[in-house]
């Protein structure tokens, strides 16, 4: 394995949690979680920049870097009840995509054998098709289902002639068996892709998709009930998949293919929460966070509140604690 420090800037882990090395089981024995970067964006078909991403999801924050963050909400502290570690940045070459990405699917295997959760900050959304299909390879094929927030179905069957890239990975995955299509769900499409011919493909393989303004009117809550009797139908766990351009670039402006009338950061935020305290999450990534492009870090904050967010509510539903979204802060 080639994890390394922080592949882009100052080394340090992801709000001071240990290190780990993934060739040395014994430093991340008993591990609930395993956060890694996979610093790529050769993937990209518009502005590149999301290799820098890793880094900026490490340093979105503004409170000490101490181990501790008690969540508000939820009432617990995920940094305290679960033992996390981060394993640094994979190595991964910009100018060999296939190979890198074989690197991460081996890292995210060996992550699940080790009966914890990867959590894999990216990069761009190639990454994808490696880090989901590493966890299938350990769980089986087919046997883990997806929930993908996204501005773009990400299902196209090339992107400028190559397999690879950040418009293909949702393909590849269901083409490879790794995920079921029919236990493929994705939330807040919107914009002017795919084609009829993609839409048809999607379609046939018993693909959902709920597009932006479906789920402005319908409401997050009614399309979150449908879509969990979905993915835990016949599947063992699900992987959690958020490209930061599903909000809206008023509120996450630091991407590489923005795309108006998304979701507000708070409506991403608490759908996180209840889909990690819900369902059995094996797997989350993060991408095409592109520092470059943000204002005032308010995409890197996010992406990382994403991360924690996630972590909160997989120590509520380890510890057995519940959760009301309508339960007043001071009611104890």
């Amino acid at each position: 394995m080639t994890n390394i420090g922080n592949m882009y800037g100052p080394d340090f882990t992801f709000l001071g949690i240990p290190r780990c090395d993934l060739d040395k089981p014994e430093s991340y024995k008993g591990a609930d979680v395993i956060i890694v970067g996979a610093p790529i964006d050769s993937g990209t078909s518009h502005r590149s920049g999301a290799k820098m991403g890793p880094q900026a999801i490490r340093m979105g924050d503004y409170l000490p870097h101490d181990s501790s963050r008690p969540h508000l909400a939820m009432r617990i502290d995920p940094l305290q009840k679960l033992k996390i570690f981060d394993a640094g940045d994979l190595l991964m070459s910009g100018g060999d995509l296939v190979n890198s990405l074989k690197v991460l699917e081996a890292a995210t295997e060996k992550i699940s054998k080790a009966g914890a959760i990867a959590v894999v900050l990216g990069g761009d959304h190639s990454i994808a098709s490696a880090d989901v299909a590493g966890i299938a390879n350990h769980l089986g094929k087919g046997k883990v289902s997806m929930i993908h927030f996204d501005a773009h179905a990400d299902t196209g069957e090339d992107q400028f002639g190559a397999l690879i890239g950040h418009g293909t990975p949702m393909r590849r995955l269901i083409e490879s068996g790794s995920v079921r299509g029919d236990r493929f769900l994705q939330l807040g499409l919107r914009g002017y892709w795919p084609d009829d011919a993609t839409l048809k493909w999607m379609a046939g393989k018993g693909m959902k998709s709920y597009e932006m303004t479906e789920i402005h009117h319908r409401g997050m809550k009614a399309v979150l009930d449908e879509s969990f009797a979905i993915l835990t139908d016949g599947c063992d766990g699900v992987f959690l998949s958020v490209d930061i351009d599903v909000v809206d670039p008023g509120m996450a402006p630091g991407t590489g293919t923005p795309e108006p009338g998304g979701m507000t950061s708070r409506e991403l935020l608490e759908a996180v929460r209840r889909i990690c305290f819900e369902l059995p999450i094996v797997g989350i990534d993060v991408v095409e966070v592109a520092p470059a492009y943000d204002s005032s870090d308010i995409t890197a904050i996010l992406a990382n509140r994403v991360v924690l967010e996630a972590l909160s509510a997989i120590a509520l539903k380890k510890s057995g604690g519940a959760y009301s979204a309508t339960r007043n802060l001071l009611d104890r």
